[in-house]
C-alpha cells in the first residue's frame, strides 16, 4: 500500500518536470519511446521495440511502448507480436473514438479523450476554447502500448515521474494505465477551472450592463463545454469497471486507486453540468436584457412618431390647397400654425418624458 501512495505522489505533479534530453526518441517513425521495466526499474539498451519485446519474453518484466499517431502499417508489427485484436488496432489507428474499455482475451483496450485549454486574449463568438485528442492504451500481462493522437497530451514527463519512483512500476503495466487515467482526469479538472474563469467573465459582462452583444460568446462557450462533456461523461463507466471489477491485467492494489480517479471524474462531471446550467441562465438573462432594450427602443420610436405626427397632419391638411380653409387668408395664419405645432409637440414630449418613454 505504501508503494501505491508513492505512485500517487509521483503522478500528481507531472506537469512541472520537463522531458530529460537523455530520453530516447526515435525519429522518422511513430515510436516516441520504448523501454523494458523489471522490478520497477528501467533497463538500459532496449529502445528498439523488437529487442525490448525479446528481452521481456526472455527475462520477465514488461515493456512500455509509446506511439504517436501510427499508421496501420506501423502498428501492424506491434499488434502481431502482442496479439492485439484487429478491431482495437483499427480504432487505435483511426482515432475519433468515445472513451471506453474493452477486453479482448488477455488484453485490455482503453480509450481516453484528452483535452487542453486554448489560450485566448479575448473571448469571442468564434474562439476555440477546448482542443481534444486521444490516448489509447493496450494493456497485457507483460506489455503496455500507449497510442496518442493530437498535438497535446504527451506522456514523456509522466513516464519520467514513474521511473523516478524506483519501485513504483513494480506493480506492472496496470500502474501505467492508472497513471494515464489519473493524468487525463486531472487535466479535465484544470480545463474546467479555466472555463469557469471564462464563464465568470461573461457573467460579469452580461450583468454589468454591457451584455447586449454577448449571446454569441455564450453560445460558443456552450459549444466548447459540450466538447469537454463528450470527453468526461462516457469515461464514467470504464473507470467504474476498472475500480469495481476484478481483472487479471489490473493489480488489486492499483484497482483500489481507480476509485480515486473515478471520484475526481465525478467532480468534473458535476462541474460541467453546473456550468451548462449557469450558461443557460446567463443566456436567458442576456436575451431578457435584449428584449427589454428592444422594448425601450420601440417606446422611444413610438413616442417620436406620435410627436412628429402633429406637424405632419397639419402640414398635410393645409397642403391640400382648398380655396375655403380657416385662416387661409389671415396675415398671422402661418405663425399661428407653427406656434400650435410647437406647443402641441412640446406638451407631448413632456408627457412622454414624464411617463419614461423618452
Amino acid at each position: 500500500m505504501s508503494m501505491i501512495r508513492d505512485l500517487r505522489a509521483a503522478v500528481r505533479p507531472y506537469r512541472r518536470t520537463p522531458l530529460p534530453s537523455s530520453t530516447p526518441v526515435a525519429t522518422g517513425n511513430c515510436v516516441v519511446d520504448c523501454a523494458v521495466y523489471r522490478d520497477g526499474h528501467r533497463l538500459d539498451g532496449y529502445a528498439n521495440p523488437d529487442s525490448a519485446i525479446h528481452e521481456v519474453r526472455r527475462g520477465g518484466g514488461f515493456v512500455w511502448i509509446g506511439l504517436h499517431e501510427p499508421s496501420a502499417l506501423e502498428l501492424s508489427g506491434i499488434a502481431e507480436r502482442f496479439g492485439l485484436h484487429p478491431l482495437a488496432v483499427e480504432d487505435a489507428v483511426h482515432a475519433h473514438q468515445r472513451p471506453k474499455l474493452e477486453r479482448y482475451d488477455d488484453t485490455l483496450f482503453a480509450v481516453f479523450k484528452t483535452v487542453t485549454y486554448v489560450e485566448h486574449e479575448q473571448l469571442s463568438a468564434t474562439s476555440e476554447i477546448v482542443e481534444t485528442g486521444e490516448i489509447m492504451v493496450f494493456l497485457g500481462n507483460d506489455f503496455v502500448v500507449t497510442v496518442r493522437h493530437g498535438r497535446h497530451g504527451a506522456l514523456g514527463d509522466l513516464r519520467c515521474r514513474l521511473e523516478d519512483g524506483g519501485e513504483l512500476l513494480a506493480a506492472g503495466p496496470s500502474a501505467v494505465l492508472h497513471a494515464v487515467a489519473d493524468r487525463v482526469v486531472d487535466t479535465y479538472l484544470d480545463v474546467a477551472q479555466l472555463i469557469q474563469d471564462d464563464i465568470d467573465q461573461v457573467e460579469n459582462d452580461v450583468f454589468g450592463g454591457g451584455g447586449a452583444g454577448d449571446a454569441g460568446r455564450i453560445y460558443q462557450l456552450k459549444r466548447e463545454l459540450l466538447e469537454l462533456k463528450r470527453a468526461v461523461a462516457p469515461l464514467a463507466r470504464p473507470l467504474h469497471a476498472l475500480a469495481e471489477r476484478p481483472m487479471r491485467q489490473v493489480h488489486p492494489d492499483i484497482r483500489e486507486y481507480f476509485r480515486d480517479v473515478e471520484d475526481h471524474l465525478s467532480r468534473v462531471g458535476e462541474q460541467v453540468a453546473s456550468f451548462d446550467e449557469l450558461l443557460t441562465s446567463i443566456l436567458q438573462a442576456n436575451l431578457a436584457q435584449v428584449t427589454v432594450a428592444q422594448n425601450e427602443d420601440m417606446r422611444k420610436i413610438s413616442a417620436w412618431v406620435a410627436i412628429f405626427a402633429v406637424p405632419t397632419m397639419l402640414a398635410g391638411v393645409y397642403g391640400m390647397n382648398f380655396e375655403h380653409m380657416p385662416e387661409l387668408k389671415w396675415r398671422y395664419g402661418y405663425p399661428m400654425t407653427l406656434s400650435v405645432i410647437a406647443v402641441v409637440c412640446t406638451l407631448m414630449h413632456r408627457g412622454f418624458r414624464r411617463n419614461g418613454w423618452l
